[in-house]
């Protein structure tokens, strides 16, 4: 007979459920900020759920310390799983909270370089980029884009970029290639097409990390130099912009390259999200990165010929 007793299996979720005296609104109020501040998610009238760490335990336990200490009552559970909420779905919902504080972010990030204060501001504002970090538990995509906007924000280098992409000579872009980062997603693949349709039709791709990038290409929707993010821009809208293209199909492009990319639903455009799907669909089959911007250009140009195309009723005449 095997007496050897089980690992103990770690609960992934803790829930406090609390009860405070009817008359502890401002502790009420108290415990309300402090549970955003956690990052806690609201489970119905059942408590606030938070991922099980040593770090979530510890702020549990000094707010169930406050909260009986002003005769209220509460309890941390372990939770192991909850019936009615998968596990995926409470992920998405601790990951939709945090995207939503980043947008309230990147909207803010928007106004820094118009305000007289922009460097107080911006470093206001890394503070809270860093205090949604500590508590973006799974993740948010958006997370990137944020601290992307940030850091050109504060370098030398974005501002003489800003300065110069009016002086950029098309001439000089032409038969060139462009190197990209791997896996090319939504905005790189579309700006490959833009520049293929209106920048370079001989242009020749490549991929490559930071510090490897071939001499005589130009950098593409890279982290460093390039044509890339600028301010509130996604690289496609960086680039019409550069060089100037003025094709109206190609700006509603970039209203949706833009709200599928950086998620702050600024044009409200939903179609984007329609390629941004396709292409990790295609990512997860295990393609080349080529095979992906190939496809992906393809997919661009079919959304392209589509926009503004009225279909024509024709009704056939009896006779």
């Amino acid at each position: 007979m095997n007496l050897t007793k089980e690992p103990r299996r770690e609960s992934p979720w803790l829930l406090l459920v609390f009860s405070l005296a009817r008359k502890s609104a401002s502790l009420r109020v108290t415990i309300w900020r402090k549970l955003q501040r956690n990052g806690s998610l609201p489970l119905g009238n059942s408590g606030y759920l938070i991922p099980n760490s040593a770090d979530n335990r510890e702020r549990f336990e000094w707010l169930a310390t406050t909260i009986r200490s002003q005769q209220g009552e509460a309890s941390i559970v372990e939770v192991q799983s909850i019936d009615n909420c998968s596990r995926p779905q409470l992920i998405r919902r601790f990951t939709d909270a945090r995207t939503r504080d980043y947008q309230e972010l990147l909207k803010a990030l928007r106004g820094v370089s118009r305000s007289k204060n922009s460097m107080a501001m911006t470093t206001r504002l890394r503070q809270r980029f860093q205090e949604i970090t500590a508590i973006d538990f799974f993740g948010s995509p958006v997370r990137k884009q944020v601290e992307r906007a940030l850091d050109e924000l504060q370098s030398p280098q974005a501002k003489r970029d800003f300065r110069d992409i009016d002086k950029v000579s098309p001439a000089a872009y032409r038969n060139r290639v462009w190197v990209t980062r791997a896996r090319p997603g939504v905005d790189r693949v579309t700006s490959a097409w833009l520049i293929r349709r209106f920048i370079d039709p001989k242009a020749k791709f490549a991929f490559a990390v930071e510090d490897q990038k071939p001499p005589e290409a130009v950098p593409f929707d890279m982290y460093e130099g390039g044509f890339g993010h600028r301010g509130e821009d996604c690289t496609f809208e960086t680039l019409l912009k550069a060089f100037h293209i003025r094709d109206k199909k190609a700006a509603a492009m970039a209203q949706i390259v833009h709200d599928a990319d950086l998620l702050d639903e600024k044009f409200g455009r939903k179609e984007g999200f329609g390629i941004d799907g396709v292409m990790k669909g295609w990512a997860r089959q295990g393609f080349s990165d080529q095979e992906l911007l190939d496809r992906g250009v393809q997919l661009a140009e079919g959304i392209y010929q589509s926009l503004f195309n009225r279909p024509q009723l024709r009704i056939k005449e009896r006779l």
